[in-house]
């Protein structure tokens, strides 16, 4: 049995966050190496479900953001995940925002990050895939440049979804992040309509050429009102998008503003953002009911928040920030919870036991 995390974590916090998350990595990195990390960790649950025409092994994920070059993910897949997205991936390298730039809130379960896609490009995530053992359900969310103005980001999104696409399961598209000037401008109005029609062509002519479709999801803020909520799923309805991950992390800090750290520019991820992404879930599917599936990010730290936005209708959950704060055994405790509260046939055995 692993050392308890809550032991480990203060450890780990005492540690800038870039400086702690090199170090899980690098210690992950020797457990598997050593063989100790598998036996360590268990089997992952096992909830198969299908979505977007592909089978996932359970439905919890881990959200893109911690492994961006998709360097970590034969690491990762002994955590118990049923896929992983990695990324945000853009088509140059570029170094992000200045240092210091991820922000932790420990009395808010929470995480403030201006990282600004820091990535050191798609062909080296590319590189990192190929010769990575993983072998599971992959996504790969995809961005444009900083340096990209943005009425130019048209081009760096189809640059970056013909690169990835051999290598994806599936593809996101990150139009939310709001650590790169104007990208949630794209969010709406006749610049949101032209980039949806170009990745579909786009995606259509991929799937020619290589002979197998690929799903793309679009990935949206939870600063969205019930209007603009609405107009998205029309738009995703009309373009024949296959999923959508809601959401990325919230501008709005009032709920922190008072903590250390609670003001600094950047995005809010963890507890304070749960009801906020669950509630753009619930609008989400009252207009694309089960058309659409949903996968579901934002404030999960206990298993009974996965089911939450299983409950809002999502069909998979993805996390991040409680996965910093509660350790790996979150990933279990979700997919077990999800599980028993989402498998009739699973709970009915449960009971007659």
């Amino acid at each position: 049995m692993m050392l308890p995390y809550a032991l480990i974590r203060p450890a780990l916090f005492a540690l800038s966050p870039e400086r702690a998350h090199e170090v899980t990595f690098g210690s992950l990195h020797t457990l598997r190496k050593l063989g100790l990390l598998k036996p360590l960790l268990g089997p992952a649950v096992a909830d198969p479900v299908r979505i977007m025409g592909i089978d996932f092994p359970n439905r919890v994920g881990l959200a893109a953001g911690l492994d961006k070059d998709a360097a970590h993910l034969d690491e990762l897949s002994h955590l118990g995940f049923g896929f992983l997205e990695v990324g945000t991936v853009t088509p140059k390298a570029q170094p992000g925002n200045p240092q210091p730039r991820l922000f932790r809130l420990p009395s808010a379960q929470a995480l403030i990050n201006r990282m600004g896609f820091n990535n050191h490009g798609v062909d080296n995530l590319i590189h990192n895939v190929k010769t990575s053992s993983y072998g599971g359900v992959l996504g790969i969310n995809i961005g444009k440049n900083a340096a990209t103005p943005v009425e130019k980001a048209n081009d760096d999104y189809l640059a970056a979804l013909e690169a990835v696409y051999p290598y994806a399961t599936y593809i996101t598209v990150n139009i939310s992040s709001p650590n790169t000037k104007n990208l949630r401008d794209l969010q709406g109005g006749d610049q949101l309509d032209q980039l949806l029609s170009a990745l579909k062509d786009k995606q259509k002519q991929l799937a020619d050429e290589h002979g197998q479709y690929k799903p793309m999801a679009l990935k949206i803020a939870p600063d969205l009102d019930d209007e603009q909520i609405e107009a998205i799923a029309q738009r995703l309805i009309h373009y024949g998008f296959d999923g959508v991950i809601a959401t990325n992390t919230t501008i709005d800090k009032s709920s922190v503003s008072h903590l250390e750290h609670g003001q600094e520019q950047g995005g809010l991820s963890g507890a304070p953002v749960l009801s906020k992404s669950t509630h753009v879930i619930a609008q989400l599917y009252k207009a694309l009911g089960d058309d659409i599936p949903i996968i579901g990010v934002g404030g999960i730290s206990s298993g009974e928040h996965a089911v939450e936005k299983i409950r809002a209708g999502a069909k998979a959950v993805q996390i991040y920030t409680g996965l910093i704060y509660k350790g790996p055994a979150l990933v279990t405790e979700c997919a077990a919870t999800i599980e028993l509260n989402c498998n009739p046939k699973r709970a009915l055995r449960m009971k007659r036991r």
